[in-house]
């Protein structure tokens, strides 16, 4: 009986220490995107970002491999992305990532994007030939 104890001690003292820090390590968040800016830098591209329900403009930091990847390679202004990855103080580090139909945005994101895209057609379309 007391080694059953001591057993299911232990167990919850290391599903409390490690379990959600190791969770959470491993896991990537889950982020919709709208690109801001004409991207310049690949690497470094401006978004305006929803990650929870809040909204922020953050860069978007690529790493080799999703520099590679097509989507990276065609990305514009008014881009939206569904992005995996790790938000950091710097920027958020894009570990995947796929291009959406903007109604598919959270719609905390669905009016900047609708605003981006009639920006883009007034902008910069009529300059197009």
């Amino acid at each position: 009986m007391r080694r059953a104890t001591v057993i299911v001690c232990l167990l919850i003292l290391v599903t409390e220490f490690l379990g959600p820090s190791s969770v959470m390590a491993d896991d990537g968040v889950v982020a919709f995107a709208v690109v801001s800016e004409d991207p310049k830098d690949t690497a470094r591209v401006s978004a305006r970002i929803a990650i929870d329900g809040a909204v922020s403009e953050m860069r978007l930091l690529a790493s080799e491999q999703i520099l590679s990847n097509l989507i990276w390679k065609k990305l514009e202004i008014c881009h939206a992305l569904k992005l995996e990855g790790l938000k950091s103080p710097d920027g958020f580090h894009v570990r995947s990532v796929r291009a959406i139909d903007a109604a598919m945005l959270p719609m905390v994101l669905q009016g900047f994007a609708g605003d981006c895209l009639l920006r883009k057609a007034l902008e910069i379309a009529p300059f197009v030939d």
